[in-house]
């Protein structure tokens, strides 16, 4: 390989990388603002304690959680009340539960179990570029 393909590899995967560790630290807040507004639709509200059932987590971790998606901006939340999202962690929400979808439903398309499907979609969803989610919903449209 020569010297100038070496850097432009070096140059492509540390982009790589670096898009990686990003999206690794904005799953959580995904997460949780999709469970919020899960919650909400499904109860009328969403509690620390109900997020901390669904996550399989602690109260404390919750609220630590709580606590850096106000700092986002992403939700609003007052000692022992309901936790709210803004208007910038409602638009987060509705795309993350949008790009969920479609993931889950172009795995089934390919032929993956519901329930697999499912979990990986968990996973998938947080990596996936805009590029990618139009493929697989051109894919999912030409397969139904």
């Amino acid at each position: 390989m020569t010297d100038l393909k070496k850097k432009k590899y070096q140059n492509d995967s540390s982009h790589r990388f670096n898009n990686l560790r990003a999206a690794h630290q904005s799953e959580l807040a995904e997460d949780y603002v999709e469970m919020i507004f899960e919650l909400i639709e499904e109860k009328g509200e969403a509690r620390s304690v109900d997020l901390a059932d669904r996550f399989g987590v602690s109260n404390p971790t919750v609220n630590a959680s709580i606590q850096r998606l106000q700092k986002d901006e992403l939700v609003e939340s007052k000692p022992y009340r309901s936790i709210f999202l803004t208007k910038k962690g409602e638009e987060l929400a509705k795309f993350c539960k949008n790009r969920h979808e479609i993931v889950y439903n172009f795995l089934l398309s390919i032929g993956v179990k519901p329930e697999t499907a499912l979990t990986d979609a968990e996973g998938l969803e947080h990596h996936v570029s805009i590029e990618t989610l139009e493929a697989f919903k051109k894919h999912i449209k030409n397969n139904i």
